[in-house]
Formats: C-alpha cells, structure tokens, sequence
C-alpha cells in the first residue's frame, strides 16, 4: 500500500465530502432544466425516459436557449473571436497597449495559429464548449480540461462531469486545487500508463475481464503543498497525480507549469469555491410551480373534453364508451321520466382561462430569468436619431452585462489562456527567441469579440466622426484649431474601432518614410518648376534683350 496514495485519497474525500449537499440541488436543478445530465444522485442507464417527471417542456428549452446563446454571442464560428487589439477583438500584454506594429502583427499571426488549433476536429473543442456551456447554463460552473493529446500533436478539450469534480481556493480565491473522480477500464489503463500501473491491474487487462473499469484520480495540487519534491521540479508551479484508488497505487507524479483545469464560475458566494447560475436559482420556483400547474390544467382539459360520468347501476348493459362513435347500451325498460340513465357529473371549468393566464405568467418569469428577454440587440427605428440610436444600445449593454461579462472574464478568457500557455509551451508558436522582445516574458489578456464589445470599441469610431465634424466647424474661424488633435492617433483608433485587422495598418516609422519622401518629392517638384520658370523668364528676357537691339539698329539706320 502506498502511504503518499493513502494521503491523497484522504485529501480528494474530504473535498468531496464538503461539497455532497450540493449534488441534490444539482439534481433537481438538471431534472427541472437539464435532464441529461440528471445523474448526480441517480443513476442513468441508456433507454430511460429522462423526461416522464415533467408536463411541461419550456423550462428545458429556456436552459437549452440560454447555453446555445453563450456559443453564438461569444465564439461565433467564422470569425476570429480572440486575438490581438485590432478593433472589436483584441489582445493586450500587462495593462499598456502595445504600440509596435511588428509586436501586433505577431500577435495577429499567433492568434490565428490558436484558433486554427482549438478547432482542429481532434482536439473537440466545439463537443467540450457545448457540455459546459450546458453546465454553465444550469450549474453556474463546467470543468474544461485543455491539454495535448496522447500522441502530443494536437490539443484536447474535454468537459468533465461536476459530480466526479471536487476543487478549493486559495488565499487569493483561485481554483489551485483539483481533484477528479475517474473510472478507466483495465485496458486503457495499461495502454496510458503501462508498467506504471500496479500489477494487479496488468493482470486484468491480460486475463478475461480487460475493461472492468477501475476507481483512479486525477488530482493537481500546488507544488507548494506537495510533500518530496525533487529540488529540480520546485520550479514548477503544480504537481500532477494519477492514482489508482482501488489498489491504492499512484500511478504517475509528475511536475507541470500549469493547472490544465479550466473552471468558469458564474455567480460566486463568499465563503464557497463553488458557483451558482443565477438563472437557474431564479427560475427553479417557477419550474416547479408551472410542471404543477400544467398537470393540473391537463387534468381538467381531459374531465372537460371527458367528464366522469353517472349512471343508475342496474339500467347500464354494457361498458361506457366515452369516446367518438362509442354505444353505451342501457336496459330498454328503464323510464327516462324517472332520470337520465347515463349522464356527466357537473364539473366549474370557470378556473381554467385563470389557470391558462398564470401558466404563462410562470413562463414568462422562466424566461426572463434565464436572460432570454435580454439577448436581442434592440431595433433601430427609421425616425430614431443616431443619439437615441446609441442610447438603446447602451441600455442593451447595461442589461446584458450580468450575463455575458462572467463568459468573456471566467470561460473564454480561462480558456484562451490556458490553450496559449499550452501551445507555447508545446512550441507551436516557434522559438520565443523569434517574439517581437516586447512581447518576451509579457502577460497576455485576451479580449473578446461579443455585441457588447463590437458596440463599446465601435464608440471611438463614431467620436472621431463627430470630433472631425467639430474640427471643420472651428477652423472655418480659426486654421491653427485643426492642429488642436493628433490627427494620426485619432484615425489609428477609429481604425481599430472599425474593425480592421493589424496587418493593414503602417506604424509610424512607416509614415514617416512615406511621408519624408513626399516632403522630398514635392521639394524636387518645387525645385524643377523654380528652374523651369526661371528659364522661362531667362528665355523672355533674352527675347527682350533681341527685340531692343533690331530696334537699336533701326533707329541707328
């Protein structure tokens, strides 16, 4: 038995034992909004109806609304929604802009290199995204692992489910800690690992039961934290474990510069390393209320269109049918003067137009908790005015912003640094020795393209508009007011907001050649057409000068 393995199971069960009240929330969380993933506390075997508990379907298809949007806002498919700081995207070192036009240009080149990357069908970055965004949607938070695939040709994202997940904070509130629940077969164990694998498991993968599936974990803990670290891998940052709980064996301990676990986290609470969806909280009550009130409005559809029925027991010959074209016989000798022999029990439907109203109601709350209202950019009438225009989309943005600001910072941003670190680290953006040496050793911050970006950055493109417009009005009265701006500063930032990518754009060593040569081009003009009229002057004067000497000589004559 191994003493370091017994240690980290301890330390994985302590933090999942904390966090065991949050998989009944979990639970009925997914049975209400997510069904598929409704596993926390049950088990899901392949061929159940994951939906016969509910009547109504519109809580599942707002939280499938909601997860569906995170895609399309934030990492629309066609179009570069990371990278360097060329208009509605960019990417920024420490908090300063970067002005070098080479520095930009790399860093355009290298984020088209990442995205290329990410979406190689290999790595399944769009499968990993679509399960957390789900995640995301109902839980408040989705573990996404990033790293090289087994042959360390490619990346691989994989999203992992939050039952078999357990992580803690440090002092500064950063996830450092992972601990992750997996159940390999024997035979997959043996071709990842090898002759690392304890002995027993080899025997498994070699006799008659190869994919009986073994109790491991993945476990990533501070360097800090570790106990017997070689003096050579103190340097790095994180220690990765692979144990195998069923024989108590680690299976590998290595050393790694990064976590390798992204976890976005929505809404946060003080005192928790887990999150919340605040549009789940918000609208379990009413899930709950309109699964109720639909059974209840089904049942007294079903009475109205098929009351219950009474009848004088010995007049009846034969069973009720109820339905289209049915006979219900009844004894030929019965008197209807003394009553109807089969007759509808007296049902009050007065309720269900109330009922129906309520119903939606309840769907309403749904969706306004789950921010669908709150997804479409607002129109811009024909008779609005540029200012009311941008007033709309400014109270768009204010009320998107709960929602999409956690998405950029938490998940896509979590996400782009932890693929760019890894690919630098693999060398897929070439020797660093060939950075721009501004960009050697910076922190990278990604920023990203979304409606409420594409509408913040596009706000310098409209103020250089209106600046130029002022301009032109004051140096009407006074010429030198023009020089009041810097003209190549504004129009490089109303570029950008425009969207140009960097790679068309000159730096200012490069305008200032171009404009050095047209100075010494219009110097050389000016020196050709000062020739040129000289000589024309010095030819006029000549002809003056001949001209009075033919009259010189008739006089003379």
């Amino acid at each position: 038995m191994d003493a370091r393995a017994e240690e980290l199971i301890k330390q994985g069960d302590n933090l999942f034992s904390k966090r065991s009240s949050l998989l009944n929330l979990w639970q009925e969380i997914a049975e209400n909004f997510y069904p598929l993933r409704a596993d926390f506390t049950n088990k899901i075997t392949p061929g159940d109806d994951l939906t016969s508990h509910l009547s109504n379907s519109y809580p599942v298809l707002a939280h499938r609304d909601l997860s569906n949007s995170f895609s399309t806002m934030l990492r629309r498919r066609g179009t570069t929604w990371f990278g360097v700081e060329t208009g509605h995207y960019g990417l920024r070192t420490g908090h300063e802009d970067i002005d070098n036009g080479e520095s930009r240009k790399w860093l355009d080149w290298a984020s088209e290199v990442q995205y290329r990357a990410m979406y190689d069908r290999k790595a399944q970055f769009v499968r990993a995204t679509k399960e957390g965004d789900q995640d995301f949607a109902a839980f408040g938070q989705a573990v996404i692992q990033v790293e090289r695939n087994r042959d360390g040709n490619t990346l691989l994202f994989r999203d992992w489910h939050l039952r078999d997940v357990a992580w803690a904070e440090n002092a500064e509130g950063e996830v450092d800690t992972v601990h992750r629940k997996w159940k390999p077969t024997a035979i997959d164990l043996m071709y990842t690992f090898g002759n690392k694998n304890h002995p027993e498991v080899k025997k498994k993968a070699d006799g008659k039961d190869p994919y009986q599936e073994l109790d491991c974990r993945h476990i990533m803990v501070p360097t800090e934290r570790a106990g017997d670290v070689p003096a050579r891998e103190k340097k790095f940052r994180f220690r990765s474990y692979y144990v195998d709980v069923t024989n108590r064996h680690v299976i590998e301990e290595v050393p790694s510069h990064l976590l390798t676990y992204v976890i976005p986290r929505w809404q946060t609470v003080s005192g928790s390393a887990y999150a919340y969806s605040p549009a789940a909280i918000t609208a379990l009550p009413d899930a709950r209320l309109i699964q109720s009130m639909t059974y209840t409005l089904l049942d007294a559809g079903e009475k109205a269109a098929q009351p219950p029925m009474i009848g004088q027991a010995q007049m009846i010959k034969s069973n009720l049918e109820l339905w289209s074209g049915g006979v219900t016989w009844v004894d030929a000798e019965y008197d209807e003067r003394l009553g109807e022999a089969l007759r509808p029990i007296p049902q009050d439907y007065s309720g269900l137009p109330f009922g129906a109203e309520m119903a939606r109601d309840a769907k309403e709350m749904i969706r306004e908790a789950f921010f669908l209202d709150k997804l479409t950019l607002p129109e811009a009438g024909s008779s609005m005015t540029a200012y009311e225009t941008s007033q709309r989309i400014q109270e768009y943005i204010r009320q998107a912003l709960p929602l999409f600001e956690p998405m950029e910072q938490e998940y896509n941003g979590g996400l782009c640094d932890m693929t760019f670190a890894t690919m630098m680290q693999a060398g897929a953006f070439g020797d660093p020795r060939d950075m721009p040496e501004e960009l050697r050793g910076a922190e990278v911050e990604f920023k990203f393209t979304s409606p409420l970006q594409e509408n913040e950055d596009r706000k310098d493109t409209q103020i250089y508009m209106e600046t130029k417009a002022l301009l032109a009005d004051a140096a009407a009265m006074e010429p030198d007011l023009f020089s009041m701006v810097d003209s190549r500063k504004a129009l490089r930032d109303a570029i950008k907001g425009a969207g140009a990518p960097a790679r068309w754009m000159r730096n200012d060593d490069a305008m200032n050649e171009i404009a050095e040569a047209r100075a010494e081009q219009q110097e050389q003009e000016q020196m050709m057409n000062d020739l040129q009229r000289g000589g024309e002057v010095a030819e006029q004067i000549g002809k003056g000068a001949a001209a009075m000497g033919v009259m010189d000589e008739n006089q003379a004559v």
